[in-house]
C-alpha cells in the first residue's frame, strides 16, 4: 500500500516523498479514505502513530480541489497548533495557486487554535464559524484534560450542523461520550493497536514527540502574516510564532 493508493494527488505524494516518507502507517492507511470519501471519522489511536499526518495529507488535497472550503482544526495546546501549521505548509509545497483563484474569491480559510483562543476570537469577532465546513479535534481526551470542554461545547454550538467531523483521541473517555455524541453523526471508528504506537518513527518525517516538538515543527517558519502575528502577541501564545496558516487565506505557498 503507498499514499496514491489511498486517493492523494501526485503533487501531495511528491512532498511526502521529499520529506521522507516512505510508506503510510497504519491509521493513515485507514483515515486518508475515509476523510476523502467525506465521512464523520472517530479515531482511536497513540501518539506518535502519525495521527496528525492522517488528516493534513488529505485536508491538503480538499483545498486543493473544491473552493471555498473552511477548516477549523481545534487542538489541545498552542504547541500542537504550532506543529500542525507546519505540517500542513510542508506537505503543502507543490499545489499551486491557480491565476483564476489568484483574486482571493475561491479561497478557504484554515483557522488552528485551542478553544480558549478561539472563543476569545470568536467574541472579538475576528473569525466565523458559521461556515465552517470540516472539523478536526486534535485531540479530545488531552482537550478534556486541559479543562477545555466548556469552551469546546460552546464553540461547536456556533458551528454548521451538516459539516463533515474528524475527532480523534489517545484513549476512549467516558467522560468525552457526551459531547462525541454531539459532533459526530454515525461515524466510521478506527482504532489502531498500542503496539503501532511507534510505527511513525520508522518514516523519516514520523510525528515528533516531546520537548523536541516545537523545536521540530517551527524550524523553518517563514515571515508571519501580520494579522496573524499581531494575535500571536495579544495572545501571547504560540511561543512567538503564530500558525502560518491562522485567519490566513490558503494561499498554497511553496514551503521554504
Amino acid at each position: 500500500m503507498n499514499f496514491l493508493d489511498l486517493g492523494l494527488s501526485e503533487q501531495t505524494v511528491k512532498a511526502i516523498n521529499e520529506c521522507g516518507i516512505e510508506k503510510p502507517t497504519t491509521v493513515q492507511i485507514d483515515v486518508i479514505p475515509a476523510i476523502l470519501q467525506g465521512k464523520d471519522i472517530f479515531t482511536i489511536a497513540p501518539g506518535g502513530c502519525g495521527k496528525t499526518v492522517s488528516y493534513v495529507l488529505p485536508l491538503i488535497d480538499i483545498i486543493s480541489r473544491k473552493e471555498k472550503q473552511n477548516i477549523l482544526i481545534m487542538t489541545s495546546d498552542s504547541q500542537k497548533s504550532v506543529m500542525i501549521s507546519d505540517k500542513l505548509a510542508s506537505l503543502n509545497r507543490f499545489h499551486e495557486e491557480s491565476e483564476e483563484d489568484g483574486d482571493g474569491e475561491n479561497d478557504g480559510d484554515v483557522i488552528i487554535g485551542s478553544p480558549d483562543l478561539l472563543l476569545d476570537l470568536v467574541k472579538e469577532g475576528q473569525i466565523d464559524l458559521s461556515k465552517i465546513n470540516i472539523l478536526v479535534v486534535d485531540d479530545i481526551n488531552l482537550i478534556k484534560k486541559n479543562k477545555q470542554i466548556k469552551n469546546m461545547e460552546k464553540l461547536l454550538e456556533m458551528m454548521p450542523a451538516d459539516k463533515q467531523n474528524i475527532v480523534y483521541t489517545n484513549r476512549r473517555s467516558k467522560e468525552t461520550q457526551s459531547i462525541l455524541d454531539k459532533i459526530l453523526k454515525a461515524p466510521e471508528e478506527i482504532k489502531v493497536d498500542k503496539n503501532k504506537e511507534q510505527e511513525a518513527s520508522l518514516s523519516a518525517a514520523g510525528e515528533p514527540t516531546g520537548k523536541n516538538t516545537v523545536q521540530a515543527a517551527s524550524s523553518k517558519m517563514p515571515v508571519l502574516d501580520p494579522e496573524a502575528l499581531a494575535l500571536c502577541e495579544k495572545y501571547n501564545s504560540f511561543a512567538g510564532k503564530a500558525p502560518r496558516f491562522l485567519l490566513n487565506k490558503v494561499t498554497l505557498a511553496e514551503c521554504e
